[in-house]
């Protein structure tokens, strides 16, 4: 199990003070807190070996090169990949699914082809779809959800046909929370030949991931989720489509030779990291990937279930007051609990929180047609990680308790923007 007093030493801003007391950060779903770990090697870097990669034989541009090409390798392990070439860093998860959308089935989608998604997916992993299937004359289909929030397996026989060439759909919900089962989506799509993609942007950074056993092809997902910097993330893909693959991006460094009548593009990975990359962020992931591997992810996602189930059962208390959307079962979600208050707008709840220094998202969460589906225009989500204990979940359970005795003295909030949260 995790110490997570000592883990919370490591996180310098888990120290500063919000309200009158130090804050109590439930936004980890949209990002997470740094480790300074991290920190320390970002500025070490900057430090001491930073110069371009891949352009220079002088001695700063072959350790830059060095770092940023091991940490190629350190995401490789930690999704367990065949190869460090089958890693391409991205600027987020957002990035690596169009590289796959105009890199991939820009190039293979043909009218009346069709492309199946699901209803709980991020609007990432939704529009890049719909774009293309308007530009190719194909069709998106939508797997539904049940009542409690999970996918609807039963339906996947009649949604995905010889026609199905590509099933996108997320690992775990970034509303609900809700871990989908990888493996059964990825055995009936395979039956027709169809790609999957896998939207791992909210289950990499919280439970153990192996790609040779989920059985999907290509796997997306972002650092600053997982205690890294913006600006970092990862598209897996499988090396023998990679290689087919077209280029999303062209550019410096994505070629071996250009002449006015043709390119050979460069090998893997780098034919689709196109111009100077983001090396300090890479390197600065590379570290967030070493330090989850010392905690262990079967630990992580333990410790989540843990304050999941603890929150749920303090919600009993509010006796019809609260509002909760997703699994019952611990074991079957992430940490993110998401819900509202009867009479009080999300975006008040989240509003009064932050006066009590707790931080949290509300909003759509870049997720509308699930809301729509689960017939409300928002929620407030609080989302855990491996640095928040029970006391903050106490704390948070007793300042929801005061905002409901005092809902009618709260002016509601208006949103700055439609989509809020990611």
């Amino acid at each position: 199990m995790l110490n997570v007093d000592e883990i919370r030493k490591d996180f310098p801003l888990l120290e500063r003070v919000v309200g009158g007391r130090k804050i109590i950060y439930f936004d980890n779903a949209a990002s997470t807190q740094k480790p300074i770990q991290v920190i320390k090697t970002m500025e070490e870097f900057m430090k001491n070996h930073y110069a371009n990669v891949h352009r220079g034989l002088h001695t700063l541009s072959q350790e830059a090169s060095k770092l940023y090409e091991e940490a190629h390798e350190v995401l490789a392990k930690f999704i367990n990949a065949y190869s460090w070439r089958e890693v391409i860093f991205v600027n987020n998860t957002t990035e690596a699914l169009n590289t796959i959308a105009y890199g991939w089935a820009l190039w293979n989608i043909r009218e009346g082809d069709e492309i199946v998604v699901t209803i709980m997916d991020h609007h990432s992993n939704m529009l890049p779809w719909r774009l293309v299937a308007q530009l190719k004359n194909a069709r998106v289909k939508y797997l539904d959800i049940t009542d409690d929030g999970y996918l609807r397996y039963d339906l996947l026989d009649q949604l995905i046909t010889e026609k199905t060439k590509i099933v996108a759909f997320p690992l775990a919900s970034n509303v609900l929370g809700t871990i989908n089962d990888a493996k059964r989506i990825a055995r009936k799509a395979h039956e027709v030949g169809a790609i999957v993609v896998a939207d791992g942007a909210q289950s990499v950074p919280h439970i153990p991931t192996n790609v040779r056993e989920l059985e999907v092809d290509f796997l997306a997902f972002s650092g600053h989720k997982m205690l890294g910097p913006t600006g970092s993330g990862v598209l897996w893909g499988r090396e023998d489509i990679l290689e087919e693959m077209k280029p999303f991006k062209v550019g410096g460094d994505t070629i071996k030779d250009v002449t006015l009548d043709a390119v050979v593009w460069h090998d893997l990975p780098w034919r689709f990291e196109a111009g100077t990359p983001n090396i300090v962020e890479g390197v600065g992931l590379a570290e967030a990937a070493r330090y989850l591997t010392r905690i262990g992810m079967d630990n992580i996602h333990r410790h989540e279930e843990e304050l999941v189930r603890y929150t749920l059962k303090r919600f009993e208390e509010f006796a019809g007051e609260v509002k909760y959307y997703g699994p019952l079962n611990p074991a079957d979600k992430t940490g993110v609990v998401s819900f509202n208050v009867k009479g009080l707008n999300h975006h008040t709840v989240g509003a009064a929180l932050d006066l009590f220094g707790i931080a949290v998202r509300t909003g759509m969460h870049c997720a509308h047609p699930l809301h729509y589906r689960l017939g409300i225009t928002g929620t407030v989500r609080a989302s855990f990680y491996l640095y928040n204990i029970l006391e903050e979940v106490d704390y948070f359970i007793e300042s929801l308790e005061k905002i409901i005795l005092l809902k009618g003295r709260f002016v509601e909030q208006v949103p700055r923007r439609v989509c809020t949260g990611t």
